[in-house]
């Protein structure tokens, strides 16, 4: 038997949020310093495109790794209904607690589409790019526990999310 050859499907959609960057681990100057005109009290928005990765072998009897039509279904669940025209902070229970930074977005979405997908080992990447300058990906695992992270040094790569800007 030979092996099939493994193919990437990435599909992208676009949503509008708004939030607001606080922390309630922090002082509200701590916060200001931090996350600057980003801790506006009022919040602010973004128009965010998503671009979600599935990656796996070719069926032989399909043609495709995933039909795109369902991963198109899996997104609108996971990620337009609960996310687009809402406030991430008040809006979605899962920000009450988590700071809506777009790490924490791209884990959010990750974790949603993971729990309604047919084959979520599937699911290779989300990408986020909050600005055309800010681009957030996670891929999943590798994480590490609260109590062992240094939270001093707030710059570490946690979740294997990785930030790329200019």
């Amino acid at each position: 038997m030979s092996s099939l050859p493994i193919v990437s499907i990435t599909r992208r959609e676009t949503f509008s949020s708004c939030h607001r960057l606080h922390s309630p681990f922090l002082s509200d100057e701590d916060n200001k310093k931090l996350y600057g005109k980003c801790n506006n009290p009022n919040g602010h928005g973004h128009n965010y495109v998503v671009l979600v990765t599935v990656k796996g072998p070719v069926d032989p009897h399909t043609g495709m790794v995933m039909n795109v039509h369902d991963l198109k279904q899996f997104m609108q669940k996971a990620i337009m209904e609960p996310l687009d025209h809402k406030n991430l902070d008040q809006d979605v229970p899962y920000f009450k607690a988590v700071v809506s930074t777009t790490e924490n977005l791209a884990i959010f979405i990750w974790d949603q589409l993971q729990k309604i997908m047919d084959k979520p080992q599937l699911l290779h990447e989300v990408k986020i790019l909050e600005t055309e300058k800010n681009h957030v990906v996670y891929r999943g695992g590798n994480t590490y526990s609260r109590k062992k992270c240094n939270t001093s040094n707030l710059h570490t790569n946690h979740h294997n999310v990785s930030s790329d800007s200019d």
